[in-house]
């Protein structure tokens, strides 16, 4: 698709003076703002209408630039126009959101301008005006896997482009619950930043097997050093984890929505997601070689794509998840912590990766089965989930992960939780289980602390970093 050429082109949209005075008009607002979004002090209001006009003046400068985006952009110039004249109370993008319709336009290098008071995941709890230039990443073989076994209607893939201090955090994503609204709508996109994804596995994975001295394949070893390539395996990696949240043998609400239970139940629910996508790319690959060995049908250029990025996102998943996820963040019911800690011990007590003189390695021919086999153990606690009451699944969900995981020494869920407990409602539960209810590992311990800095050091990455 080429958009129409205007003054301020969408392709060096980031750099235009009209996006500058809206990035600084958007940041001006933040200090001014309470956590709910509005501006609470009478003599902030004159500033606060001035920063709008502002940014108002600045998306109907940009709109020609976003022929595809006109209907929102007119819409969240109204919703900014009538926060103001309506005294800044909590703010309400309603109309606005519903009409941001980004899966509608999913086209490898397409760009949007994003504009909403929002708070960000892993970042801010405030909802605060942030504004975002964003690009789309789809490339043909993800169109062909998500046209075939894999749609997911909902799925977006972006670039950030440049964005407002909400973002230079460690959120990867843009969720529409997240913006401030009268009224929940149906949702009909969510989006992850597979460039900040993608950076943020190459600077951490490259230290990590610095330190832990891991010979990588040399497949995987390509990642580190290509951002584009590893943005894509991070695409096709999301695209199936994010439709698996609502399929297969689940619990009644997979997403644990409005509900309060125990962290190690998300771990379980994001594992099994990753898990699952790593099940599907062993199978994509089997399939596409096995087609490709008989050489009686060449692979066209989509599945040679797919083929080599199903055997990536193995990798990825692995070096993700034992690296990044297992000791970022802190140890306050840290589940994708504990999701990354199993999928290691699990593959340690199986015999496939080996921690020996003081260094990593994988037995690679073993490593699929050995993951598979962890996807299959979830995948059964889910199963029999549906025939048991809820406490008895968090029981025995907690009974998996310590099958592997050694609990807290003060675990009073480790020890058994009293009759008390047992016989009371589901909060008595979840109240007994620690923060930390399944520390780190001494291998984890040493890790954490050679690999502190690095971690910290990808907060508000960017592909171009």
């Amino acid at each position: 698709m080429t958009l129409t050429q205007t003054p301020t082109s969408s392709a060096t949209v980031e750099h235009s003076p009209a996006w500058l005075r809206l990035k600084d008009a958007a940041t001006a607002l933040h200090p001014l703002q309470a956590q709910d979004g509005s501006v609470p002090d009478p003599d902030d209001r004159a500033e606060a209408r001035s920063h709008v006009e502002a940014i108002v003046e600045a998306i109907r400068e940009l709109t020609p630039a976003f022929p595809h985006d006109v209907e929102y952009l007119s819409a969240s110039m109204h919703d900014f126009e009538r926060w103001a004249d309506g005294g800044f109370g909590i703010p309400d993008f309603f109309d606005s959101l519903v009409a941001f319709q980004p899966q509608r336009h999913r086209i490898d290098g397409i760009r949007h301008l994003v504009v909403f008071p929002m708070y960000t995941q892993n970042g801010s709890r405030d909802r605060h005006v942030e504004a975002l230039i964003v690009e789309g990443i789809w490339p043909e073989f993800i169109a062909q896997l998500e046209a075939g076994d894999y749609s997911n209607k909902l799925f977006v893939s972006l670039r950030l482009i440049d964005f407002t201090p909400g973002y230079d955090t460690n959120s990867a994503v843009l969720f529409p619950e997240t913006v401030a609204m009268r009224e929940i709508p149906t949702f009909t996109w969510g989006a992850i930043f597979q460039d900040r994804e993608a950076a943020r596995y190459r600077r951490v994975v490259r230290a990590a097997c610095e330190i832990t001295k891991l010979d990588m394949p040399d497949d995987a070893a390509r990642m580190l050093d290509d951002q584009a390539l590893t943005e894509q395996t991070f695409v096709m990696w999301d695209i199936i984890h994010d439709r698996t949240h609502m399929r297969g043998d689940l619990p009644f609400d997979p997403f644990m929505i409005k509900q309060r239970m125990p962290y190690f139940l998300y771990s379980l629910e994001e594992l099994r997601c990753d898990l699952t996508a790593f099940r599907e790319c062993v199978a994509i690959e089997q399939r596409l070689s096995a087609r490709d060995a008989l050489g009686q049908e060449a692979l066209s250029e989509a599945e040679q794509a797919m083929l080599e990025h199903a055997r990536l996102v193995q990798y990825a998943v692995i070096f993700d998840r034992i690296f990044r996820f297992a000791i970022t963040g802190s140890r306050v019911r840290n589940y994708d912590g504990v999701g990354g800690q199993l999928l290691f011990a699990w593959l340690h007590q199986r015999g496939v990766l080996h921690w020996t003189d003081t260094s990593l390695a994988f037995d690679w021919d073993d490593v699929p089965a050995a993951v598979v086999a962890l996807g299959d153990a979830i995948d059964e606690l889910y199963w029999k989930s549906i025939d048991r009451p809820k406490t008895a699944h968090w029981l025995a969900a907690y009974e998996l992960v310590r099958g592997t995981l050694t609990p807290n020494p003060a675990s009073t869920w480790a020890r058994g939780l009293p009759d008390e407990v047992l016989a009371g409602t589901p909060k008595g539960y979840t109240d007994a289980v620690l923060d930390d209810e399944f520390p780190l590992s001494m291998f984890y311990e040493a890790l954490e602390k050679k690999m502190r800095a690095v971690i910290d050091s990808t907060e508000g990455i960017r592909g171009t970093d």
